[in-house]
């Protein structure tokens, strides 16, 4: 069974209330039987010493000094007994004629041994005159047939009189036990308010409201213990809320992170996992609490995360995590100090490899682009310089100059639009665009080409997108460059399609040839500058960056470029434009 605090209180008071009332009360029965004692001893020496002067100042004979002790006993209501110097009684109120005489002699009874000594003596035995206990107390006396004066009482008495005052004290300790439960229940009931108050705002408080009570605790040491208490907590709670902002803040840094992070505690549990570690180590956050051993699955970033917990300092490593091996990644496993522990930081360099290869093979195509033409324009040269070239050769080789001349123009300009594309530096210009006036001026364009090859282009506009809201010149070059790769890679006699129709409020423009199609290992890449596929679409003349002005026109639009093969032969470039480009 459960107590509450204030029965407890209550019970507490009470038994500590009682116990006082009983030592109390013990004390003073004891102090009052001592008392008692000490007045009937005092009563009797005074009655002694009364009668050894009354018997001093008299002139009793031996015959009527027996009498005259039952007149003093009857009168004190004590035994009072007259000795002589030998020993002998010659009177007692206790005992007639003939036990007077048949009395033993009392010269040896202690209390007279010590009042021959002392003058006055107190002594508590057995009497074997009256068979009982007595409290005696004898004195000289000046008196020519009584020596010593003794006047006893027996302890029945003294002990009735102590007893009466033992039932005084209990009666006393009755009459103030009510009380003494009437002031116990008052005061646990104050302590326990002030309790209950107190375990109120603690409630409160572990309910997460830590608001300061207007409550007054007291100036006891109870209310110094409670607003010890109330000062931690609200310290306490200005902490929690630092710490709360902290791991938020903390929390938002790392959830809006490119990199990932992992941290270990000393024993190797992980502690925290952001969002991109657990997309780069195919883990969630369940991960939290187990062993890294458990979690990470990977043999380089577990030893670097051994060797991190140990304290080592540990290099980089670059690496490819998961299934997909492009992806590739720079680990960094560090470890912690103060508490312990080890972080790892992963950053995911795929991109930063793509673009360094994507650099070297731009370097390369262009340094091949420009070769190619300065070779021939270099040997044109020098057959031009040799004195006996005749006017025909002179005039093909000034043909061969002007071509590959050309050629690097195209390719320098292409470069300067893509410069001018990076860096932004084409806005648009937004007007109503019809698509059937653009796909036939870009037939216009292409017809000599197309002719010399017996292709035909055909075009097919859905009336709902016929008119589109786009920059007419930069969408004119983007048709144009997906038409001309179309010509170029379509055999002798072959079909090029145009079509363009409105899918879900947005535009597509799309061109089909019907060429060898490109390998499916190509398709994501044919958009990238001087990308090359397979020799049977080797680039036929060109310059190798139409398709990379493609999709930069194309998405500085607000759209994207696809490419895909055709079920039945060729190729399909699907441009998707927005009905209104952001």
């Amino acid at each position: 069974m459960t107590y509450s605090f204030r029965t407890k209180m209550f019970a507490a008071s009470l038994a500590a209330a009682a116990a006082a009332l009983a030592l109390a009360t013990m004390i003073v029965a004891w102090e009052l039987r001592s008392q008692e004692r000490a007045v009937i001893e005092q009563r009797l020496r005074n009655q002694t010493t009364l009668i050894a002067e009354l018997l001093s100042k008299s002139a009793l004979t031996a015959g009527r000094l027996d009498e005259e002790a039952d007149r003093l006993g009857e009168l004190l209501d004590a035994r009072v007994t007259l000795i002589q110097a030998d020993g002998r009684v010659v009177g007692d109120s206790t005992a007639d004629d003939e036990a007077l005489e048949a009395l033993e002699n009392h010269r040896d009874r202690p209390e007279v041994q010590q009042a021959r000594t002392g003058g006055i003596a107190v002594v508590q035995r057995y009497s074997t005159t009256v068979d009982a206990d007595l409290l005696y107390v004898a004195r000289r006396a000046d008196h020519p047939e009584v020596a010593y004066v003794r006047v006893a009482l027996p302890l029945t008495a003294v002990a009735e009189q102590v007893r009466r005052v033992g039932r005084d004290a209990l009666l006393a300790f009755a009459l103030a036990a009510p009380v003494a439960i009437g002031l116990a229940w008052l005061a646990s009931a104050l302590l326990s308010r002030r309790v209950k108050t107190i375990a109120a705002v603690a409630r409160r408080y572990r309910e997460g409201n830590l608001d300061r009570p207007a409550y007054d605790y007291g100036s006891d040491e109870l209310g110094t213990v409670a607003r010890v208490l109330d000062d931690s907590v609200q310290d306490l709670g200005r902490r929690l809320d630092e710490k709360t902002r902290d791991e938020a803040r903390m929390e938002a840094i790392l959830s809006g992170m490119v990199e990932g992070v992992l941290v270990l505690d000393r024993q190797g549990r992980v502690r925290l996992v952001n969002r991109a570690a657990q997309g780069m180590l195919h883990v969630d956050a369940s991960a939290i609490g187990h062993l890294y051993l458990e979690v990470i699955r990977h043999p380089d970033i577990s030893v670097q995360l051994t060797a991190a917990l140990r304290g080592e300092e540990v290099g980089a490593r670059e690496l490819a995590l998961g299934r997909n091996a492009a992806r590739l990644f720079i680990a960094r496993a560090a470890p912690v100090g103060g508490p312990g522990g080890a972080v790892l930081v992963l950053h995911d360099i795929t991109d930063l490899r793509h673009a360094d290869q994507v650099r070297r093979d731009f370097v390369a195509n262009v340094s091949h682009e420009l070769r190619t033409p300065l070779t021939a324009i270099r040997g044109a040269v020098e057959a031009l310089l040799d004195e006996r070239a005749d006017p025909e050769q002179t005039r093909r080789f000034t043909e061969i100059v002007a071509r590959h001349s050309a050629r690097m123009e195209r390719l320098v300009s292409d470069l300067l639009r893509l410069a001018r594309l990076d860096a932004n530096q084409e806005p648009l210009d937004i007007a109503p665009c019809d698509l059937r006036q653009l796909f036939e001026a870009v037939a216009a364009d292409v017809s000599a080409t197309a002719g010399a090859k017996r292709q035909r282009v055909t075009m097919q506009v859905a009336p709902d997108a016929r008119t589109i809201q786009a920059d007419p010149a930069k969408l004119h070059d983007v048709v144009r460059n997906l038409v001309e790769n179309a010509v170029n890679y379509s055999p002798d006699g072959s079909e090029v399609a145009l079509e363009a129709r409105r899918i879900d409020g947005a535009v597509e423009i799309v061109v089909c040839d019907s060429g060898p199609g490109i390998p499916p290992a190509d398709l994501r890449r044919v958009f990238e500058r001087f990308y090359r596929v397979d020799r049977s679409r080797a680039r036929p003349g060109g310059t190798g960056l139409g398709l990379a002005i493609v999709r930069h026109l194309v998405e500085l639009h607000g759209g994207h470029a696809t490419a895909d093969n055709r079920s039945g032969g060729g190729a399909t470039f699907t441009v998707t434009l927005p009905a209104q480009p952001g």
